[in-house]
């Protein structure tokens, strides 16, 4: 069977492939198949490998298909390494994927470009999944701007509009800043250890100790976690993500639930043992982590959106994974991108089948009073909903408490910070699930129309909440009582190479039953306050809006950050590009190099022509003078 793993990747290629060239022409039933069809394949292999590489003793499958490149001291296998941390990245992006898949054939059906959204759902789900089994930085790399690639595609699947193809390009020059620090990055892990193999790398690093200052490793890993703001949209480039939402719905899922915005932290796991060697890096992904929850989730207080709610909700639960790996959490970290994946997948295409009811109505203030027409929506969402917030005993609260816990034992600041962000992410989420499901209806016409979605779209739904519920097992504490397994399943992962596998501190159970106490107290009442601020509608969040105009004027408009990138940094730009253009490429370029010569020519040539009369007798005189000049000249 090891011999067919290779398809794990290829099968949405030729998916890809096949919707791309003659998915129109096939019609929209065999673009279904096929595109359901190779996910479902590349899922069912994946499961396959996943089994045979837990029955391996050390937990590691490395299939090999030859060398890529070889050249000089660069040797680059074309290998797939299926490891606990890539076998579960391989599973959460195959199973998801499937479902939101499958969630689109019904949101999708009326859409004229049917199999050209397959064609880039499928070509996402082949470029993922590269990233996550390339054995060497160069493989992963491969993956890391295939998705960036695809999600222009996808965010500006509506190229007709105006704003998608902008949200785009916007997704794809942001990354495109962050990848340059991928770039960097490993050609310094090259120069330090002559290899860009990941299994290489880990190895010889597991022969040094921590840097004690400013080092190599240190420039190293700061530039990769640079490319990781990109991809996983950390302060300062964040700003792509919430803009994402100009794609459909599924594709919101696809990319802020468990596949392009956990790239980052899934560099940073797989190169764990790398991160511990430079402690100065690790305090700068700690506080960015922890910066970037509180200030999403201070924005996501007061947007109308349902999906940028969702969005600002994304970019702080990723704040929330690197503050985890920040505190060597790294178990910790991955954890909530595991839960992150269900119930964020699960919350947007409970968005996108609200969305679906109400004629692509997005405004939570014309929602409500929808728990009576879309019950099914109604209870999933509410999975979700406690989830995120993390309610006690759910997959969140265990992920998300565990990640507060180990911010605590490095700088208790860092815990304050995470509760601050849980309790505003607590009131949003309340407010959201308030608006749209609870209270009266504020549009009657929409309301009057709305239906539950169909089977195609709330089955997925139903999958999800069972994720969500089920997905808590794998990762109960060890410091609130429990094993929590899924740090010993990543061990050989993140502690690969090393000669000592890491002993991470977990103190007290009293303090951590202590803390998650005071966080869960703090962010239920966080939760009941958005509620009871919402559940009689509109008019107790107007009279706030009224008594705060300017903090309510600042939330709502982000913090004006697009307004002062597009000020201080694109406008320069602009005038700048603007300048060189006119200066050097039309006056020097254009008119010094290329047109002048041409006008000279011209010039010269008309000059020349004046004396081309066709007269003989003009002629003669012009040779009888020219041998005059002549003559004079030499008997001078």
């Amino acid at each position: 069977m090891n011999k067919y793993y290779w398809l794990i990747p290829i099968l949405p290629l030729l998916g890809s492939a096949f919707n791309g060239l003659l998915g129109k022409r096939a019609g929209k039933g065999a673009v279904t198949f096929v595109g359901l069809g190779v996910v479902l394949g590349s899922l069912l292999l994946a499961i396959s490998a996943f089994l045979t590489m837990k029955g391996m003793p050390d937990h590691r499958l490395v299939l090999g298909y030859g060398e890529w490149m070889a050249t000089g001291t660069l040797q680059v296998p074309f290998d797939l390494a299926i490891d606990p941390l890539s076998g579960t990245m391989m599973l959460v992006v195959t199973g998801i994927g499937f479902l939101i898949h499958l969630y689109s054939v019904g949101y999708m059906h009326e859409d004229e470009g049917y199999a050209r959204f397959f064609c880039y759902l499928n070509l996402f789900v082949f470029f993922m999944l590269t990233l996550v089994l390339g054995s060497s930085l160069v493989l992963m790399f491969v993956g890391w701007e295939g998705v960036g690639l695809c999600s222009y595609l996808l965010i500006g699947y509506f190229f007709e509009t105006d704003f998608a193809p902008d949200a785009g390009l916007k997704a794809f020059l942001t990354n495109r800043v962050g990848d340059l620090g991928v770039a960097i990055g490993m050609m310094v892990l090259f120069a330090a250890f002559g290899t860009l193999t990941v299994g290489d790398i880990l190895t010889q690093a597991g022969h040094l100790a921590p840097e004690v200052g400013f080092g190599v490793l240190t420039f190293a890993t700061l530039m990769l976690f640079f490319g990781a703001t990109g991809k996983s949209a950390q302060l300062p480039l964040y700003l792509w993500l919430p803009d994402a939402m100009a794609g459909p719905t599924p594709v919101s899922a696809l990319i802020h639930a468990a596949t392009m915005v956990t790239s980052g932290i899934y560099m940073i796991c797989r190169l764990a043992p790398v991160f511990t060697l430079a402690p100065i890096t690790m305090d700068v992904v700690a506080w960015v982590g922890a910066g970037t929850a509180l200030f999403a989730a201070t924005i996501g207080l007061v947007q109308r959106d349902i999906k940028k709610v969702l969005a600002y909700s994304t970019v702080s639960q990723l704040g929330y994974m690197f503050l985890g790996l920040g505190a060597s959490g790294f178990a910790a970290g991955f954890f909530h991108v595991f839960t992150h994946a269900w119930f964020k997948a699960l919350l947007f295409l409970g968005a996108g089948s609200v969305i679906h009811a109400m004629h692509h109505e997005q405004d939570l203030f014309k929602m409500g009073g929808l728990k009576a027409k879309m019950p099914a929506t109604f209870w999933t969402m509410l999975v979700a909903t406690l989830a995120i917030i993390g309610f006690p005993g759910t997959s969140g609260f265990a992920s998300k408490d565990e990640i507060l816990y180990l911010a605590y034992l490095k700088n208790p600041m860092l815990w304050v910070i995470g509760v601050v962000a849980a309790c505003c992410t607590a009131f949003y989420m309340l407010r959201l699930f308030t608006l749209t499901f609870l209270g009266k209806p504020r549009d009657h016409h929409a309301f009057d129309h709305a239906h539950e979605s169909p089977v195609s779209m709330t089955l997925p739904l139903a999958l999800l909440a069972v994720g969500t519920v089920l997905a808590v097992w794998l990762g109960w504490p060890k410091a609130f009582g429990g094993d929590f397994r899924i740090e010993a399943w990543l061990a050989p992962a993140t502690t690969f190479g090393q000669l000592h596998g890491a002993h991470g501190e977990h103190g007290s159970h009293a303090l951590a039953w202590g803390l998650a106490s005071v966080s869960t107290l703090l962010g239920l009442s966080s939760a009941a306050f958005g509620y009871f601020s919402y559940k009689d509608g509109l008019a107790v969040s107007e009279a706030r809006a009224a008594q705060f105009p300017f903090l309510h004027r600042l939330l709502l408009n982000k913090y004006y950050v697009d307004e002062g990138v597009e000020l201080y940094l694109l406008r320069p730009i602009r005038w700048f590009g603007n300048l060189l253009w006119k200066l050097f490429d039309v006056i020097l370029i254009d008119g010094v190099g290329v047109n002048l010569p041409g006008a000279l020519t011209r010039v010269s040539g008309d000059f020349t022509a004046l004396f081309q009369t066709g007269r003989v007798r003009n002629y003669a005189l012009s040779m009888a003078l020219g041998a005059a000049v002549l003559l004079y000249v030499f008997l001078k």
